[in-house]
């Protein structure tokens, strides 16, 4: 039921230009592809700085593609387009920001758009978006490390889709993005399973800074998407909102196309030192908790005592319990945990991790839990076992203490 929502709801979703404002055609003497389009001028066939292409998805559509050159780039921009469009009426902004960007910019056109082939649905943008960002790395040798995903209103769905697979991509940028598609016309706070383009979901996993850009004024994707996908953004740009700007219209103010330079020229100067100085940096302003969660990460609990945020191998017994993976079992933090039995965290939880003994000198023993050590080689009797050495070779079978004088043998 839910896939049939979801077909119908793309049906509804997706307006291809009719007919569309280009054709190609293919030259006899070397077989290249030109364009032939009435809504904007698209330079001569011999023009080596476009490329004009055709790319196979893996839906077997043939999906057009330009590829514009700029030989003092050092990034390229993959663009996914609004509704209502294709590839004929965006050639002119495609220089613009080619040449005001300073980049190599891929555009292409979603299945059933333009001279593509198929029919478009969310899926198939998918797959459109996969197979040019694969043309990119297999034709023109361009790494993740070196593209910028940019996508605008319903190109913000295939946009997020191929960011949250890709983690050293060196930007996104979300131009009048949506949170979903059903968010678009009515305002739900739940996900559907016939919701298409759940970018709400999605936002959550780039890992690359990311530039929101939204009208403020956008009668159909209001602002508060652009708010809310930048509210979500794990590493965030600042976003840029422009005061009266509608859906279609925003590449006409100023403020648009100078921040959107000053965004790409910082991800130029961005190196991977830069970038984890700024995760470390983005850590720790995040605020403290009572828990020794900012700690190791595995536990979660308001009985741990843990007070060492910076501690690689945090020795709290609440982490132990609960399984924290980032538990090392050296007992060497003294300055994180508070090694006294009782003092340091509710010890009962221990009997799920190592079995039935952990202390087993005795003095643990309460009416909350009972610790003593079920195994008859061992009669620890030294009143400090718990804070030294916890019993750990004889409960686990790695020594054994003595039976007269409490000492460890081995």
């Amino acid at each position: 039921m839910g896939c049939m929502l979801s077909h119908l709801a793309s049906k509804f979703a997706f307006f291809p230009p009719s007919p569309p404002t280009y054709h190609l055609n293919k030259r006899d003497h070397d077989g290249k592809l030109t364009v032939v389009s009435t809504a904007a001028p698209i330079p001569h066939a011999d023009d080596t700085n476009l490329d004009v292409l055709l790319v196979d998805t893996k839906h077997g559509n043939k999906i057009v593609a330009f590829y514009l050159r700029n030989p003092y780039a050092r990034l390229t921009l993959l663009y996914s387009h609004g509704n209502a469009a294709d590839l004929g009426q965006l050639y002119d902004l495609f220089v613009q920001l080619k040449v005001n960007l300073r980049v190599n910019l891929m555009g292409y056109d979603y299945s059933g758009y333009g001279a593509s082939t198929g029919k478009p649905s969310e899926s198939s943008t998918y797959a459109d978006i996969e197979a040019i960002y694969e043309c990119l790395e297999t034709e023109y040798g361009v790494s993740q490390e070196d593209v910028i995903l940019y996508g605008q209103s319903v190109g913000s769905g295939p946009t997020l889709h191929l960011a949250a697979k890709l983690p050293r991509l060196r930007g996104v940028v979300l131009h009048s993005g949506i949170l979903s598609g059903l968010r678009v016309l009515c305002h739900v706070k739940f996900t559907f399973c016939f919701d298409i383009y759940k970018n709400i979901n999605k936002i959550k996993k780039v890992k690359c800074p990311v530039l929101v850009i939204h009208g403020t004024e956008d009668d159909v994707v209001n602002w508060l998407h652009g708010n809310g996908l930048w509210k979500m953004a794990k590493d965030t740009y600042d976003p840029l909102w422009i005061k009266g700007g509608g859906h279609c219209n925003l590449e006409l103010y100023p403020d648009y196309i100078r921040h959107l330079s000053k965004f790409v020229q910082e991800m130029e100067n961005m190196t991977t030192e830069k970038r984890l100085k700024k995760i470390r940096q983005n850590k720790k302003l995040q605020p403290k908790s009572n828990s020794c969660f900012s700690c190791c990460g595995g536990c979660n609990t308001s009985s741990c005592s843990c007070e060492c945020p910076k501690c690689s191998s945090c020795e709290c017994l609440n982490c132990l319990s609960c399984g924290c993976p980032s538990y090392s079992l050296s007992l060497n933090c003294p300055k994180c945990c508070k090694l006294s039995c009782t003092k340091c965290c509710r010890l009962p939880k221990l009997s799920s991790c190592f079995g039935p003994c952990f202390c087993c000198c005795g003095k643990c023993s309460g009416p909350s839990y009972s610790l003593r050590c079920s195994m008859p080689s061992c009669c620890c009797s030294t009143p400090s076992c718990c804070k030294n050495c916890w019993c750990l070779k004889c409960c686990f079978g790695l020594g054994r203490h003595s039976a007269t004088n409490g000492k460890h043998n081995g």
